[in-house]
């Protein structure tokens, strides 16, 4: 039994390892998503308080991302691109919006 649970438990990075700070947000709604974003793609994060962390990332307020060294520039390509995509969805919807108009303004 304890082994279907240690299966289920969340994978987060071990500590003991050198983690870098890939995302940085006040909103912790953002850095939720963006958390999900990284556990989709199979990428062990740490969501972490930076109000607990001054030590290290002094004067910084709201939520934090770490993960491994290694998997950094995987997720910042990651989140980079999520945050492209919303601007392109938007940018297809106004010109589908733009031909509703256009139809409706010829009949």
């Amino acid at each position: 039994m304890a082994e279907l649970t240690n299966a289920t438990e969340e994978r987060r990075p071990d500590p003991n390892e050198k983690l870098v700070k890939v995302f940085d947000s006040e909103q912790e709604s953002e850095a939720m998503i963006v958390k999900g974003l990284l556990d989709s793609a199979g990428i062990e994060n740490d969501l972490a308080s930076a109000r607990l962390l001054q030590d290290a990332f002094p004067g910084m307020g709201g939520m934090i991302i770490l993960v491994r060294e290694e998997d950094a520039e995987k997720a910042r390509e990651l989140i980079a691109e999520s945050r492209q995509s919303p601007a392109a969805v938007n940018a297809d919807e106004a010109d589908d919006d733009d031909a509703t108009e256009e139809l409706t303004a010829r009949e």
